[in-house]
């Protein structure tokens, strides 16, 4: 048995995700932690609310309420979405909780017993009628190069641009409108990730299984100059700093935020008598630690987060594996939160079922490059590959038991040259696919499966029960056995992706709510098992997206 540690990217908390969030790290999250309970391994996979930052004041302030009580809200709203998402953490925590204050001032102190925080002078936007320091995003106006009224300090939404705030024309302050600002000396922390160049890149070089963009993009950190990282800002909602002269300013949401794994992991452990969090996260060299990322997300992950743990001078776990993937588009251009443009999680889920947004997912996932979602061609790929293939495979064997061998799995009769076939091309191809699921190659785990099911389709087309049942009744009942362990099988292949369909045709024959075992039997000997077992009938497990449908789906997501 190998433990396994699986963390994706924590979602912000200011407000409900869309598809390409989902898909980002959080879905193929959960299906690599459903694929390897299947395979027996020891599963430890840990979300949480990423809630510090200047965008969770801001979202409270346009609220109307306390930025705590704004994040205990969406952080319920978000583990309620994910739950019905099927989404199967063993623990979904908040970065806000005192067991992440904690750690996150234990690094700080680590770090700076080793030298490796510097205390530095700079120059920030003052505001005399708010009377704090403003972060770079407390700060519009005009976009120097658009001319977009509503650039941030940090970067133009109008045109993309990075700023720095005293490049905008007409600067206000986002909180009062105060546009009497200056410019003040204030200190800062820096974790002097300079010094830790040579350890990242030897400890980079010993990862294997990265996907190339995400080698490319952490060795680019390393090959141009590597910048110290200021690690504090002045607000007030945050981690407090340990430190004299710094009662006023907190931990930078991109210090603290990581360090949420390992505190999400204490809050599980806490949860229930017999949980060991130091199992996973010190001296776990038996530990296989997966990070599923964005690939916004990748230079934090492969050279800060690690700068952290690697320059405490303790025995942290650090990462094996980095998962990044490429953005999901929309109809051809970007998802936009501000303008509700794209198919957000909730309103997925009060349209079609959790698992139909989770098969075109995976099997179109933007592993080495962009992929753009349109709603007609989601429509299209599910109604073939759910409704046609693997619905169609499960209703009319299942029915047809139903109607020839009294609902239950026929005995009698011996494997022809065409069961024989069968079995080792499924053997085949159930190798190739644990083989993607292990690479984390998800579109070919999913392209894996619709094949399996594909093959299953074509068998019973080829064996006809329906047809053999006329002439020769134990030849019917070998294809019908054969036919409903076809079933059985393809269900228990699709579990990790489509766990909710999958369930109910695992239900049908009696395998209620457990974690199905990935086969490891002989295929022949799977589709010639089970005889005498009955069949529960099968409901039409997907009901296919009309046009009209269609149309609704597009008018209310905003397609062009």
């Amino acid at each position: 048995m190998t433990k396994i540690l699986i963390t994706s990217a924590l979602p912000y908390v200011n407000g409900i995700k869309h598809l390409g969030n989902l898909i980002g790290s959080l879905l193929p999250a959960d299906v690599h932690a459903r694929f390897r309970r299947q395979i027996g391994d020891e599963v430890l996979f840990i979300c949480a609310t990423d809630e510090h930052g200047t965008p969770a004041e801001l979202a409270a302030l346009k609220a109307g309420e306390e930025v705590g009580e704004l994040c205990a809200r969406q952080h319920a709203i978000q583990a309620d979405i994910y739950r019905r998402f099927g989404l199967s953490f063993d623990h979904f925590g908040r970065t806000s909780s005192p067991e992440n204050a904690a750690l996150t001032q234990h690094f700080y102190r680590r770090l700076d017993a080793g030298g490796l925080i510097d205390e530095r002078e700079l120059r920030q936007v003052w505001s005399p009628v708010d009377q704090r320091f403003l972060a770079d995003r407390y700060v519009l106006g005009t976009c120097p190069h658009c001319g977009h009224r509503e650039a941030r300090g940090d970067q133009c939404d109008g045109c993309g641009a990075l700023l720095d705030p005293d490049e905008l024309v007409a600067p206000r302050s986002a909180l009062s409108g105060d546009t009497a600002l200056e410019i003040r000396p204030t200190r800062h922390l820096f974790l002097r990730q300079s010094r830790l160049v040579e350890t990242l890149r030897s400890w980079i070089d010993q990862r294997s299984g990265w996907p190339p963009f995400v080698v490319s993009t952490a060795k680019s950190w390393l090959t141009a100059e590597l910048r110290d990282r200021c690690i504090t800002r002045d607000l007030t909602w945050g981690i407090p700093v340990p430190r004299a002269g710094f009662e006023t300013k907190v931990f930078y949401v991109w210090f603290d935020a990581p360090i949420g794994y390992i505190a999400a992991t204490q809050e599980w452990a806490a949860a229930a008598p017999g949980r060991d969090w130091q199992r996973w996260w010190w001296q776990a060299d038996d530990v296989r630690y997966i990070q599923f990322l964005g690939k916004d997300n990748v230079p934090f992950h492969a050279v800060s987060f690690p700068a952290t743990l690697l320059g405490s001078g303790e025995s942290w776990k650090t990462v094996d594996v980095i998962k990044g993937f490429h953005w999901l588009t929309y109809e051809g251009g970007k998802f936009s939160t501000s303008a509700q443009r794209g198919v957000f999680t909730d309103a997925a889920l009060e349209e079609l079922p959790a698992d139909l947004w989770r098969w075109w997912l995976i099997a179109n996932a933007p592993e080495s490059a962009d992929t753009d979602f349109s709603v007609l061609r989601f429509v299209a790929d599910v109604n073939k590959d759910l409704a046609d293939v693997f619905g169609n495979l499960a209703n009319r064997i299942i029915s047809f038991a139903h109607a020839v061998f009294d609902g239950r799995i026929p005995e009698g009769g011996e494997p022809s040259d065409l069961e024989l076939e069968l079995g080792a091309e499924l053997h085949k191809r159930i190798v190739s696919l644990r083989r993607d699921h292990e690479d984390l190659e998800f579109r070919a785990a999913a392209a894996e499966t619709r094949a399996i099911w594909s093959a299953a389709n074509a068998y019973l087309q080829q064996a006809a029960p329906w047809t053999a049942i006329k002439s020769d009744r134990v030849r019917a009942a070998v294809a019908t056995r054969t036919g409903l362990n076809l079933v059985r099988l393809s269900a228990v292949l699709a579990w990790s992706i489509i766990p909710e369909l999958s369930g109910k045709v695992l239900d049908a024959f009696g395998v209620d709510g457990v974690v199905p075992d990935w086969p490891t039997k002989p295929c022949l000997e799977l589709l010639d098992s089970h005889a005498g077992s009955p069949v529960a009938k099968l409901a039409p497990i997907v009901t296919k997206i009309d046009p009209d449908r269609a149309a609704h789906l597009a008018k209310r997501f905003g397609a062009a």
